[in-house]
């Protein structure tokens, strides 16, 4: 067993999580509640910022594949107890801790958390089924776990915002998990790992919270094929509307700003 810095990390057993990361369906994941010291989760949940907050700090979506999200990246901007938090699971401890876990060696975190951080979805948002960028340009680093944490106390089932572990084919859910308080799940990225978030039915003065961030390494994983890709969504089988029209519009529409742009730039 481990008790790793036993004043924020709650005990747990690194060979169990290994087994069931390993032999998970349908790629490796594990889920840990009370993942935090609880005292430390509330101090984190007490302190979330508001999301007329983070609506000036951050980044929204509002994109058919998702919408209603806020992150912000920028840890200038983070309370004192989510700092710690982020330098706690960038610390060369935990990711000891998780190279033993998910069986992948020199893990790195991205200390500009591009896509991570805090992460605030309103009523009505969503994100729809997806597979992660593999590759960060700008690090030149290859992608390899997700890890997502909540913080939303007495979180109804009813309101949604579950994260959906999808197969390969998209197809079938095979698992999903409710974004209760001082939840933890991990996942590897790769090119099937398809996920997503189940729409937020939320009161209007509520919010589903939530930090992630992600772990590299500067060697290939084995399935590599040399091609980068950004997030490549995919809609669900009862999401016939979205597959064949607004999706499509939308990957269109985004070709006519990228062409209109460079038009711009050239008259």
């Amino acid at each position: 067993m481990s008790n790793f810095f036993g004043e924020y990390i709650s005990e747990i057993d690194l060979q169990k999580l290994a087994t069931q990361a390993k032999s998970a369906q349908p790629f490796p994941h594990f889920m840990i509640d009370n993942f935090l010291v609880e005292e430390f989760a509330n101090e984190i949940e007490n302190s979330f910022p508001r999301a007329d907050e983070i609506a000036k700090r951050g980044k929204s979506f509002k994109a058919v594949n998702e919408r209603g999200k806020t992150q912000v990246t920028n840890t200038n901007f983070f309370p004192a107890p989510l700092k710690r938090l982020n330098e706690i699971l960038a610390s060369s401890e935990w990711l000891c801790h998780l190279e033993e876990i998910m069986g992948i060696e020199n893990l790195l975190a991205d200390p500009g958390l591009l896509g991570g951080g805090i992460h605030q979805t309103g009523p009505r948002g969503h994100l729809d089924v997806h597979v992660d960028f593999n590759f960060h340009q700008q690090l030149k680093l290859h992608r390899r776990l997700n890890i997502l944490i909540y913080f939303n106390r007495d979180w109804q089932e009813p309101w949604g915002g579950n994260v959906e572990l999808w197969d390969k084919e998209v197809k079938n859910c095979i698992r999903s998990f409710s974004p209760i308080l001082n939840r933890c799940v991990v996942f590897a990225t790769n090119d099937i790992s398809f996920h997503g978030v189940t729409r937020v039915d939320c009161p209007p003065d509520a919010t589903r919270n939530s930090y992630a961030a992600y772990y590299y390494t500067k060697e290939p994983p084995p399935e590599w094929t040399g091609v980068p890709h950004s997030t490549i969504f995919r809609a669900r089988p009862n999401e016939q509307v979205k597959s064949k029209l607004l999706m499509p519009l939308e990957k269109m529409k985004r070709k006519l700003g990228r062409l209109t742009s460079r038009l711009f730039r050239h008259a």
